[in-house]
C-alpha cells in the first residue's frame, strides 16, 4: 500500500463503516497486546493511527478512569466509526497526524500503534513525533493482531528482504528516531516490538 497520507486516507476512509465487520475477530489479540504493556492506572497514552478504536477499551481497562487515553487517526470516517462503536467513551478522538502531533513534548507514559508503521510517509521522521511526545523512558508499541507472513499471505504478496517490520530493519530504524527495542515477536497469530525511549 502507499504511504502517501491522501491514498492512505482514501483506502481507510473506503473501508471504514465494515471495517470492524471484517476483522471481528481481533479483539482477544489486542487484549492481549495491550496486557503485554505493564500498563498502570493512571498511565498516559495514545493510540497512534487508531482507526475505529479498536485499542481504546483495553486500554482504558489498563489504565484505569484516572488515567488518559487519546486516539489519533487522519481519517474522519475512521473515527467516525469509532464514535458509533461507543468507543469514544474509552478515549478521546483526535483528527491529526502522526507526523505532526497536537500534543506537548513529553507528555505521555505510551504510544500503541496497530498496522501503523507500514503506512507512514517517513518512518524515521514520524517515529521521532512519537518519540516527542513520550517522556523519557516511556514505551512505544508496535502491534499488529497478524504476523508478517500472514499479513502477506492475506495480502497476496511475499515477505521482501527491505520488509520493514523485519527484526534487523526495525531495530535499527527505532535507534536512529530515539528508541530502543526491547521485545520483539512475529508470529503467524500476533506481531509485537516493543520499544523505550532512550534519552
Amino acid at each position: 500500500m502507499s504511504d502517501d497520507p491522501t491514498q492512505v486516507q482514501d483506502f481507510f476512509a473506503a473501508r471504514a463503516a465494515d471495517w470492524d465487520t471484517r476483522f471481528s475477530d481481533d479483539g482477544p489479540a489486542y487484549q492481549a497486546a495491550v496486557a503485554e504493556l505493564g500498563l498502570r492506572p493512571g498511565s498516559r497514552l495514545l493510540d497512534a493511527g487508531c482507526g475505529t478504536g479498536r485499542a481504546l477499551p483495553a486500554l482504558r481497562s489498563a489504565v484505569g478512569p484516572s488515567g488518559v487515553v487519546l486516539g489519533a487517526d487522519l481519517t474522519p470516517a475512521m473515527l467516525e466509526a469509532a464514535r458509533q462503536a461507543g468507543r469514544d467513551r474509552d478515549g478521546q478522538l483526535l483528527r491529526a497526524d502522526v507526523a505532526q502531533l497536537p500534543l506537548l513534548s513529553g507528555s505521555l507514559d505510551a504510544v500503541f500503534g496497530a498496522g501503523l508503521i507500514s503506512h507512514l510517509p517517513d518512518p524515521a521522521d514520524n517515529l521521532r513525533e512519537l518519540r516527542r511526545v513520550v517522556r523519557p523512558g516511556g514505551l512505544l508499541a508496535l502491534f499488529h493482531p497478524i504476523g508478517r507472513a500472514a499479513l502477506a499471505a492475506r495480502q497476496g504478496r511475499q515477505i521482501t528482504p527491505d520488509d520493514l517490520r523485519a527484526e534487523a530493519n526495525l531495530g535499527s530504524l527505532l535507534a536512529g528516531s530515539g528508541w530502543r527495542m526491547t521485545s520483539y515477536v512475529d508470529e503467524d497469530a500476533r506481531f509485537l516490538a516493543l520499544a523505550l525511549r532512550e534519552d
